[in-house]
């Protein structure tokens, strides 16, 4: 069974979503026998010499780093390259990409897609681009051969919105860690373990971080604010996030993975997600993965993870968020969510469910 992967920007260690799910699932199918090339995006892979990881097969194609286009044109020669390795399967994911869709069948190429959410409603996007993403959700929806979602709620989006009934739902998934007892990373950044907030995303508008900070600096605590991630395209929006969050004594970590990320999640006091917008966050996951206390907007995609009342705050409304921070850090909660995770959010599990979809697929 070989299987070409498309709509990352590539694996390991890329910031993002799609490409987090990526890494993880995709090494797990090699196990079960399945041949993966996942195509990347050449101006995001840092090692171009890399050619596999853990099994999977990388090919590096070309793309203009430009937001706009990138996906659509990455994709169109994506689809290009597969047709000329005849695959069993082309699994494309997220709704940008899917404009492809109908362009690969036409080729006589099997097609899942694997929906992450409705990209449409983030407000990074132009007039033009949303409209190129919401036609790349129909056209996914309507020509794949299967579509998965990720999410309950994306499930019932493409059945109202497409009458799309027979959708597969498998969920985003998460590892339990083994937490680190190092903290000299944690010194380096000068904050203290059990005394500090974390937020982790793209630092782009949806992530709802200028909300977060602006709760933030009216509170009375010495519990510093700790931001993890960056943005891919630098913005108006990033340059002036960084700023605010700058003087506002926010400490800003960039893009980290491995052990880095791993004391910042093992030592945190609290996560704190202000989303506008998400699928089904894999930072959520993770943060649960660690046990911590969390506080999430109360968007649909994070209602589905059926957290405790207590741990949801109206989206975008700043003085409840800063309410809810307040109660948070006065009585912060000891969690276990380790079985929902075992049981819900498996990334084995995960694979054998896609495994399982191939194979109907072939047969």
């Amino acid at each position: 069974m070989h299987i070409i992967v498309l709509g990352t920007r590539g694996i390991p260690d890329i910031q993002g979503g799609v490409e987090t799910h990526c890494e993880e699932l995709y090494p797990r199918l090699v196990k079960l026998g399945v041949n993966v090339t996942l195509i990347t995006r050449k101006s995001y892979v840092k090692d171009l010499s890399q050619t596999e990881f853990k099994g999977v097969k990388l090919k590096h194609i070309f793309t203009p780093k430009k937001k706009s286009i990138e996906a659509i044109v990455h994709t169109f020669l994506g689809v290009l390259y597969a047709r000329t390795q005849n695959p069993d399967i082309l699994h494309i994911h997220a709704i940008g990409p899917s404009l492809m869709v109908p362009f690969a069948r036409l080729l006589g190429i099997q097609v899942v897609v694997t929906n992450h959410g409705p990209d449409y409603d983030r407000q990074k996007w132009g007039r033009l681009a949303k409209w190129v993403l919401i036609t790349g959700e129909k056209f996914g929806t309507k020509y794949a051969t299967k579509v998965i979602v990720i999410s309950d709620v994306i499930k019932n989006i493409l059945k109202n919105k497409y009458n799309r009934t027979n959708t597969q739902l498998i969920y985003n998934g998460v590892n339990l860690p083994k937490k680190s007892t190092n903290t000299d990373y944690l010194d380096e950044l000068g904050v203290e373990r059990t005394k500090y907030i974390i937020g982790v995303g793209r630092f782009v508008e949806e992530k709802g971080f200028h909300d977060l900070i602006e709760a933030y600096k009216t509170l009375d605590t010495n519990v510093k604010l700790v931001l993890v991630g960056d943005a891919d395209h630098e913005s108006e929006y990033s340059v002036r996030l960084k700023t605010v969050a700058k003087e506002n004594g926010v400490v800003l970590t960039g893009f980290i993975k491995g052990e880095k990320l791993n004391q910042i999640f093992s030592h945190a006091k609290l996560f704190v997600m202000p989303s506008y917008h998400e699928g089904l966050p894999i930072a959520l996951l993770e943060a649960m993965s660690y046990n911590l206390d969390v506080l999430v907007s109360d968007i649909p995609a994070n209602l589905e993870v059926s957290l405790s009342t207590d741990d949801y705050f109206q989206v975008s409304q700043i003085e409840d968020l800063q309410t809810k921070l307040e109660k948070k850090l006065i009585n912060t909660q000891n969690r276990d969510f380790s079985q929902i995770i075992l049981k819900k959010y498996n990334w084995d599990i995960i694979a054998k469910e896609v495994f399982n979809l191939y194979q109907t697929i072939i047969k």
